[in-house]
């Protein structure tokens, strides 16, 4: 019976995690901003995303990804010199959920300034939240625009 019980528990736990794992967290954006543009794709590949635009000349990539009942991820990710900057456009309240709470032990400072969510995080950099209404409104979807500006510290290695 226990056994049993233990399966059940292991394979409800393996769908939630499942179901997550095309969002992006506080040590996905950590990896990303502590690796070159190449890496991105790779793993931003292997979580489902589909590169959308890739300027060599800018060194700017693009990335989206569809998530279930019609909700979406948008990843920009920018080269400058070393520094990595990441933007995420999505509708998806988990994604923002998902940011908010992975964040949440490593928050060095946090404010609110005209409308605009700012976080500076340990070994990250700023996070700046903007939340805004759908068009057209809908009043259980938000639109979220997440950017993540690397701290000066923090380079891309090769």
């Amino acid at each position: 019976m226990k056994c049993l019980l233990f399966a059940g528990l292991f394979i409800l736990f393996g769908t939630i995690c499942f179901g997550q794992k095309s969002l992006i967290s506080y040590d996905d954006i950590k990896y990303l901003l502590h690796n070159n543009l190449g890496h991105a794709d790779t793993f931003l590949m292997a979580k489902g995303y589909i590169l959308v635009k890739k300027d060599l000349k800018n060194k700017n990539r693009s990335y989206a990804l569809t998530l279930q009942g019609g909700t979406h991820n948008n990843i920009g990710v920018r080269s400058d010199g070393k520094r990595l900057f990441i933007e995420i456009e999505t509708n998806e309240v988990d994604q923002y959920n998902m940011i908010r709470e992975s964040i949440a032990q490593y928050i060095n400072k946090d404010a609110m300034v005209a409308d605009v969510q700012s976080f500076t995080v340990k070994d990250l950099g700023n996070i700046y939240i903007t939340i805004n209404d759908t068009v057209p409104y809908d009043p259980l979807r938000k639109d979220y625009d997440i950017q993540i500006v690397s701290d000066k510290h923090i380079t891309a290695y090769n």
